[in-house]
């Protein structure tokens, strides 16, 4: 079989949906006969429970329990062989292993094995023989399996664009991945969330996808590099490739925010693994402090720097910002170890306990949580005194025991320890609590790290892999808290030029330092948008290391207006242009969650949402936002408003002017009245 013209492929493509459509029939064949004989056995258990055993009883649940077991299984397999029904392949490459003729494969998102011929005519991107499709041009290949190296000779690379079964284009290749291919998706509207993109890994991408090794994977990339669809392609590997020993509920990712984390939902099913478990920080925080402490979030954090920066403000920030910080939080914790613990004797009825027994004892669990070790060592101090008064200790007796070594330390809570603290560092005016006691951010993952540390933490020890994303926006503490909680393998990825608040950001070198293991790839290239806009965007923060790809479009606008009422009015006329655009999805990103609603209440109709701190789902169509929240996220056409010098000025002003304009792929307009920001003059 070789399938070499276009009509031999459109022949082959009709053969490969009649065997899908069979392999349909024997599956729904399955799930009757499974439902039929759930049914029987649930009828049989009904009618004759009352002369079961109770081991009679267990083994018919148990059977119960494999028979839906095995349904949903099947259930599962159809829903698969139907997506493959719509696309059932994207890459074909003709591969001659050493001494053997060469024969074709054909790449999809799932695997399809025909039962009937016992032969694989669709194999899965993940599987091991796919790499190749990525990895090399025409001529020597090899792939990885258990059992060594295979290598042979690629002799043909093919592109397929297959939608509703139907082949609309075929693209020999013999390069990566065929630029007309790339080039193709990427001018395509966005109209939906995030997508898988299978089709166009890149080499590089590629890489970092199967990387098997690294205890730690940090992705740095820059606005655009398709970071966060690899790290999503990198864990439906990490599923496939150890799929004994992991599952989607082994693994946890962090989002930056619930319009972000909806927003990539779809990527993970559509490659065929189930969803996977989801927190933003503030939830992980909330959940540590048992909910019991209030405190501010990173977007009111960030939105009290955009609306009323305040110098002692930020230097809180960058204090607890900082490596020095995390240090002296340690320093301060080895001091309370040594010398913040009062030893004295004991005296409990006629026996004296010497304050160096009750030491001893104590320092015997120098591996436990400090906290943890007063009701220990108060055991071992009774069993001292049983011991030497020959009887059991009466009720009062244990008392005095166990009050007397909780007074060993001078802190009832771990929120008085942490005010203890800036007194030791001779800062007390860092700390600032208010009427009701709600932390600041920058206080919220040191609070926690002193609690980790004092009373011990293990609700995560389940996680098997952890996804970090936006880790520019994370700080060392927060990194230390993440390295206690999770011991597990770790994909961290994100980039510095996007960081909502440049008061706390962290780079990869600073993550390598909480990381030493940290294997770190750099990903420079970027697919997202044309090459205007990403010249346009280097003005604001340049990056010389970014290297767009080669796609043009129009040059992004600069509207001046009359005064505010025309900005507005300009808006809207933007607005009925996009309409008629034939662009799919607009955003229009704001700096500050007051401006975001004027505009909505300017430009109100039924498809035009606005996405805040509030929202948890993320809209098509016309989004209005902040670009605190618009990071991660992308439109065909994008509208930032209020670009004066008066709105974007600070530094923090910068890096959200940034990040809005990055998130256009197509078309890019500013609006503002009065002088232009400094940052695009």
């Amino acid at each position: 079989m070789t399938n070499e013209t276009l009509q031999d492929e459109k022949e082959y493509l009709e053969e490969i949906k009649e065997q899908l459509t069979l392999a349909i029939r024997r599956v729904d064949g399955s799930v009757k006969q499974f439902s039929d004989e759930l049914r029987e056995k649930k009828e049989y258990i009904h009618e004759h429970q009352s002369g079961m055993d109770g081991a009679d009883m267990v083994a018919a649940g148990q059977s119960i329990n494999r028979m839906a077991f095995t349904g949903e299984a099947a259930v599962g397999r159809k829903r698969k062989l139907l997506k493959l029904g719509q696309s059932p392949y994207f890459g074909r490459l003709d591969f001659a292993p050493a001494g053997k003729e060469a024969a074709p494969v054909y790449i999809g998102i799932y695997s399809f094995f025909d039962e009937q011929r016992r032969a694989n005519l669709i194999y899965d991107w993940r599987a091991p023989i796919s790499s190749m499709f990525y990895d090399f041009e025409l001529g020597e290949g090899f792939y990885t399996t258990p059992g060594g190296k295979v290598r042979g000779e690629i002799r043909r690379k093919r592109q397929y664009k297959i939608r509703d079964g139907r082949l609309e284009f075929m693209l020999d290749s013999g390069v990566n991945i065929h630029d007309d291919v790339l080039q193709r998706e990427l001018a395509k509207s966005s109209d939906d969330k995030l997508k898988n993109i299978v089709a166009t890994i890149q080499r590089d991408q590629n890489a970092v996808i199967r990387n098997e090794e690294a205890p730690v994977m940090v992705i740095q990339g820059v606005a655009g590099s398709g970071k966060t669809s690899i790290a999503l392609h990198r864990i439906a590997f990490l599923l496939y490739r150890f799929r004994e020993t992991i599952a989607a509920s082994d693994i946890l990712i962090i989002s930056p925010n619930k319009v972000f984390a909806d927003y990539i939902s779809n990527v993970l099913p559509e490659l065929g693994e189930e969803h996977i478990p989801e927190l933003v920080m503030e939830e992980l925080a909330a959940d540590l402090l048992e909910n019991n402490q209030p405190f501010q979030t990173f977007f009111e954090q960030v939105s009290a720097l955009l609306e009323r920066p305040d110098p002692a403000f930020i230097e809180r920030i960058q204090f607890k910002s900082s490596f020095e910080f995390l240090s002296q939080l340690n320093q301060y914790l080895l001091d309370i170890e040594n010398n913040g613990l009062r030893f004295q004797d004991l005296r409990v009825g006629g026996t004296v306990v010497p304050k160096a027994v009750i030491e001893q004892k104590f320092r015997t669990y120098h591996r436990v949580p400090l906290l943890k070790r007063f009701a220990l060592a108060a055991q071992d101090v009774r069993d001292y005194v049983r011991h030497a008064v020959g009887r059991k200790l009466s009720g009062r007796e244990k008392s005095t025991i166990s009050e007397a070594l909780d007074r060993l330390f001078p802190f009832r809570t771990v929120l008085d320890s942490y005010r203890d603290f800036y007194r030791w560092v001779g800062r007390p005016e860092l700390l600032k609590l208010n009427h009701s006691l709600k932390l600041e951010y920058a206080d919220v993952f040191a609070l926690i790290y002193l609690r980790i540390r004092l009373e011990g933490v293990s609700a995560y020890a389940h996680v098997k892999h952890l996804l970090i994303d936006e880790m520019q926006d994370y700080t060392p503490v927060q990194y230390a808290v993440l390295s206690r909680l999770f011991s597990c393998r770790k994909t961290i990825l994100g980039d510095v030029s996007q960081t909502v608040n440049p008061y706390s950001a962290s780079s990869a070198e600073t993550i390598e330092r909480v990381f030493p293991q940290a294997e770190v790839v750099r990903l420079y290239r970027s697919y997202r948008s044309t090459m205007e806009i990403t010249a346009f965007a280097q003005r604001i923060v340049p990056n010389p290391h970014i290297l767009p790809l080669e796609r043009h479009g129009p040059a992004p606008a600069i509207v001046r207006c009359s005064g505010p009422a025309d900005e507005l009015a300009q808006l809207g006329q933007l607005l009925a242009a996009y309409r008629n655009s034939g662009n799919q999805s607009l955003g229009i990103i704001c700096k500050t969650l007051p401006q975001a609603e004027l505009v909505f209440e300017a430009l109100e109709a039924p498809d035009v949402h606005l996405l805040t701190d509030e929202s948890s789902a993320f809209k098509e169509g016309v989004v209005i936002t902040t670009a605190h929240l618009a990071k991660g996220l992308e439109f065909d056409e994008v509208i930032v408003p209020f670009v004066s010098a008066q709105n974007y000025r600070t530094e923090v002003d910068q890096s959200m002017l940034y990040v809005a304009c990055t998130r256009a792929m197509h078309q890019l307009t500013l609006t503002h009245t009065g002088p232009l920001t400094a940052f695009l003059a």
